[in-house]
């Protein structure tokens, strides 16, 4: 039972740094809030600083002027001597310079202060506008990055439709390619086909014709004709037909006369 207890205290304790990270953020905020301190509200504070210090001084010698001249103005009352009465005069005047002098410096405090004012005042625009040009410096550097991720992205799209646009004019002229090359080929097959059945038709022409002749009754072989050489004597052999009836018509000649002697 002891050890329950224990182990509650630890969780409490490591969650108790986790409700203090509020505050934290707080200050940081307000640090963010306060203008950077420029030397001009350096210099206007350090200025409203010293007058306040010789303010409070001069208050004192006020004060401590008062004090006298009241003790003065009573000794003056009690003795009424004439110096008595010159000394209250004296510390009167003591009074009315000290506060003089206090208002005068109350009036160097006041415009010191207006001065600082002024000097926040122009720290601070100069502060907002410095953060708004990072402001704006960082919402460029954003929208360049942005710019970047999306001209890839587009870039990416468009390359997309282009590898696919390409891709499909690509494979029309592969296919397109294709076809004619198939028809090419097949024209190419057919006629070496055509090649083949010639030759194997001029192959078995020979092979018919000597089956043929095997079939058929042997005959007798035909003459050879003359070679064109011996064209010439078929011309002699013209003469002598033609010179033949010459020689029967002169034999007749020679014959009638035997007829008639007989």
């Amino acid at each position: 039972m002891a050890t329950r207890p224990k182990a509650k205290t630890k969780a409490k304790a490591k969650k108790a740094p986790a409700k203090k990270k509020a505050p934290a953020k707080k200050k940081a905020a307000a640090k963010a809030r306060k203008p950077a301190q420029s030397p001009l509200v350096k210099r206007a504070n350090d200025a409203l600083k010293a007058l306040e210090k010789t303010l409070a001084k001069e208050r004192k010698a006020v004060d401590a002027a008062r004090k006298k001249a009241a003790a003065a103005r009573a000794k003056a009352a009690k003795t009424a001597k004439a110096a008595d009465k010159r000394a209250a005069k004296a510390a009167s005047a003591a009074v009315q310079r000290a506060n003089k002098k206090v208002a005068a410096i109350r009036d160097r405090a006041n415009a010191a202060k207006t001065k600082l004012s002024d000097a926040v005042d122009v720290a601070r625009h100069k502060a907002a506008a410095e953060a708004a040009r990072e402001r704006v410096a960082a919402q460029k550097a954003a929208l360049a990055a942005k710019a970047e991720v999306d001209k890839a992205k587009a870039m990416a799209v468009a390359a997309a439709k282009w590898a696919k646009a390409r891709a499909s004019a690509d494979a029309k002229k592969i296919r397109a390619l294709e076809k004619r090359l198939e028809k090419q080929l097949a024209a190419a097959l057919k006629k070496s086909e055509a090649k083949k059945k010639k030759a194997a038709a001029k192959k078995s022409k020979p092979k018919k014709a000597a089956a043929k002749r095997k079939a058929a009754p042997r005959k007798a072989a035909p003459k050879k004709a003359a070679p064109k050489k011996k064209a010439a004597p078929k011309k002699k052999a013209a003469t002598k037909k033609k010179a033949a009836p010459k020689k029967k018509a002169a034999a007749r000649r020679k014959a009638a006369p035997k007829r008639k002697a007989a």
